[in-house]
């Protein structure tokens, strides 16, 4: 019978329990006792879950991110937070995590953050050092198992594997990473030894760089490690998810381990190659369950592949998801609020479980044995391909009549740039905002109370409007150049569109974790994309009467639609994300007819779409930038045109943002200490750009100074005409007591930069005036 089991599960809890003990706890309302017990009742609650499979699996709850867990199991905590036991370990964790501003101590800076892999999920970067040591620190991993093993579970235990840990991570001098793995590999051995003691036989370690394009260097260190741990005492299921293996097939599979498991569910040809490969004592773990979005899978359609593969493997053959479950909502039960047709068409975390067990059973006793669930799921599969709500020919037509000029600005950025300042008027080192402003409990209780229907739309509407009042108020008040409406009306930058444009459902309950504390709810795309109405123009227009300094536009770009929706899997990303460019298109020219000179274009998304291995990365850039392009581009020179990009790497797509054409980009320096402008030095970036001076994802107050340094640094790399001054994220999370003195800062910081920038070009001319004087 084949063997199921989990990579991990949603850890927020299904009514995002984690997110507000949390958030209590940071506020300190609630302290270290009652953030653990909430900790332990989820974890017992998800293991709950688990118990239909063969294995529960243990390790994957984190009070923030799976890859800063490591980071404390592995002692690898970075210079400035070891405090040697002046704190609690959890609120060092938290330090890491967050960062730290001290009335009487210096701030301490928290850990730089990225995007796991090509997901919305983000992690800490864990930090090397030449001299960096590992030690180990078990006690929370091995406390969590004792705690599942006293509740009756047959846990699986799960850590991330040494490679892709050094991988994940950045080195901050001199040395390379890899020569760190022989100081690692022996933690790696006592934590093997200290689970084989507490009871454990398998260990699921993970290793989902093995997806990615290696060089011969990592080739060689996953052999080297796997090889060194061939005597573990554990048995070693060895785990990638989030693509194929393809050039890695071999290596993986001959690596000395009990099993590996890979990610079937978009690319099934891979398995029958694996199996040849594999040897026979070794188990294979099929994903073939989509673990990262929220289809019904075809449960038949998966028995017609999966019985042949059965009868070969037998026992040898494991069956799970194809990635952790983190990346999807908790419960489709508890929506009840969404069309019953469409609700059919979805699958979220605990479905996925039943679907597994659901296979299993067949495999195991025959399809009979499971008749009436397999009805069901075929009679949902059925009814999502031949639903007419999915396909519209009008919106097919407009697609055959797009034109690549419709995807160009009528003039280069020289001359949008002079005609756009003589209209604007803007002094050197512009300050703005990201978009949004705090999100406050008034702000959510409001929404709530709408979508309740406990108060009228017009009610909501002057509330909303009372609070944009206060945004621009408080803007005018700090001396902010560009103002923006603060977004009070918008739950979610992604959702708030969704819910405007046909082809999209939305979730009441639909939480997945982006980082921390911080949940998103990811709108669904399950058929072609139309807007029946303007989105924003009330809004904008209302926000710029009330000033006469510029109020941007404010829009999510078509990529970042995308990649931050539950997508449909019957049609390729490009078309689906051409078809949000057309209808966003349209909000921009209106945005545009109704008098809003400044339109900025969010492509918070972009890197993150791209395929996991470089050799795919153009065919996804060429539809990527022409969508964006789409959406933008048929705007008046006058008109400027901004988008903003957060928390990617994105040096090696530099020649891609610049063929966006954008007039300015904004984006996030401020915690990789200016290191993302490096490229500019060997990239002569043509347009605007607003590098990111403080992290808006701490509570830290910037010191201007501070900020002052990171634009400095910017000028080296970038004239300081083109150079905006802006926070590198947009401020919903944090509180207006942070934001006020955060931003007074930023534009002090600013004016200090004007005053030097002035002071020098007056000393060039009197220097020139010399000169002349001289010579005369």
């Amino acid at each position: 019978m084949a063997t199921t089991h989990i990579l991990g599960f949603p850890r927020i809890g299904a009514q995002r329990q984690l997110k507000f003990a949390l958030e209590a706890f940071w506020k300190d309302e609630t302290g270290p006792a009652e953030l653990t017990r909430t900790a332990r009742e989820l974890r017992s609650a998800h293991l709950q879950c688990q118990n239909q499979l063969d294995w529960q699996t243990i390790g994957d709850f984190s009070l923030y991110d799976q890859v800063l867990d490591t980071s404390f199991l592995l002692g690898n905590v970075p210079p400035r937070f070891q405090h040697h036991g002046e704190i609690s370990p959890l609120d060092n964790y938290f330090r890491v995590a967050r960062g730290r501003s001290g009335k009487d101590t210096p701030p301490e800076t928290a850990g730089e953050m990225t995007k796991w892999f090509d997901t919305n999920y983000h992690y800490i970067v864990p930090e090397f050092h030449q001299d960096t040591a590992f030690s180990l620190n078990p006690d929370n991993l091995l406390a969590q198992i004792a705690e599942a093993k006293r509740e009756g579970h047959h846990v699986k235990p799960v850590v991330l594997g040494p490679v892709t840990y050094l991988w994940l991570g950045k080195q901050k001098d001199e040395g390379n990473r890899l020569d760190l793995l022989d100081r690692l590999l022996p933690v790696y051995d006592e934590l093997f030894t200290r689970l084989s003691e507490a009871g454990c036989e398998w260990l699921q370690i993970d290793e989902p760089i093995l997806v990615t394009e290696l060089t011969t260097e990592w080739q060689h260190a996953l052999r080297k490690t796997y090889f060194q741990f061939q005597n573990c005492p554990l048995k070693l299921l060895l785990t990638t998810y989030f693509g194929q293996l393809a050039e890695n097939l071999i290596l993986a599979c001959e690596l000395p381990v009990a099993g590996i498991h890979i990610d079937v569910s978009q690319h099934r040809e891979e398995a029958a190659q694996v199996i040849d490969w594999l040897p026979s004592h070794k188990i294979l773990s099929l994903g073939i369950i989509d673990g990262r979005n929220i289809w019904k899978s075809d449960l038949s359609g998966l028995l017609d592949w999966l019985e042949p593969l059965h009868a070969r493997l037998g026992d040898r053959l494991w069956l799970a998801p194809s990635c952790s479950l983190l990346h999807v909502p908790v419960d489709l039960e508890r929506e009840t609020g969404l069309d019953p047709e469409i609700k059919s068409w979805f699958s979220f975390a605990i479905q996925k479980l039943d679907e597994l067990e659901i296979i299993a059973s067949a495999l195991a006793q025959g399809r009979e044995a499971v008749a009436p669930q397999l009805a069901e799921n075929a009679g949902a599969i059925n009814s999502r391909k031949q639903s007419q709500r999915v396909h519209k020919t009008e919106v097919h037509q407009r697609q055959t009549e797009v034109t690549h000029s419709m995807g160009l600005r009528r003039s280069d950025y020289p001359i949008r740039s002079r005609l756009q300042q003589q209209q604007l008027s803007l002094p050197d080192f512009p300050t703005t905002t990201i978009g949004s402003f705090p999100q406050t409990a008034a702000i959510r209780q409001c929404r709530f109370r709408f979508r309740n229907g406990d108060i009228t739309t017009a009610e909501y509407h002057a509330a909303m409007r009372q609070e944009i009042q206060h945004c621009i108020d408080q803007q005018r008040a700090i001396g902010l150049d560009v103002f923006v409406h603060g977004e009070p009306e918008r739950n979610d930058m992604v959702e708030y569109f969704g819910d405007q444009l046909d082809g999209y459902a939305i979730t009441q309950a639909g939480w997945v974790q982006s980082y921390g504390s911080r949940c998103v709810k990811p709108p669904i795309i399950y058929g072609d994309i139309t807007r029946p109405a303007p989105m924003t123009i009330e809004w904008i227009g209302y926000a710029q009467s009330l000033t006469d300094k510029p109020v941007k536009g404010m829009l999510t770009g078509p990529v970042t639609m995308l990649n931050w929706s539950f997508v449909r899997d019957d049609q390729s990303r490009a078309n689906t994300c051409q078809q949000l460019a057309l209808a966003l298109r349209e909000e921009v020219l209106e945005l545009e007819k109704a008098g809003v000179q400044i339109i900025q274009i969010d492509e918070a998304a972009l890197r993150e779409g791209l395929p996991l291995r470089r050799r795919e990365w153009q065919a996804y850039l060429d539809w990527a930038i022409d969508s964006f392009r789409l959406m933008a581009n048929g705007v008046k020179d006058q008109t400027q045109i901004h988008t903003h990009m957060c928390y990617s790497e994105f040096n090696d797509i530099i020649q891609a943002i610049a063929a966006m054409d954008a007039d300015v980009i904004t984006i996030e320096t401020s915690r990789s200490d200016m290191e993302l402008l490096d490229v500019f030095e060997a990239f002569d970036y043509p347009n605007g750009i607003g590098p990111g001076v403080y992290d808006i994802h701490t509570p830290n107050i910037p010191d201007r100074a501070e900020m002052v340094s990171l634009m400095e640094r910017a000028m080296k790399r970038i004239p300081p005409e083109r150079l905006w001054v802006n926070p590198d994220c947009g401020l919903k999370t944090r509180q207006w007591e942070e934001v006020v003195p955060a931003l007074t800062r930023m534009v002090e910081a600013a004016e200090s930069l004007r005053e030097s920038l002035h002071a020098e070009a007056n000393r060039g001319e009197r220097t020139g005036i010399l000169a002349d004087a001289n010579r005369s």
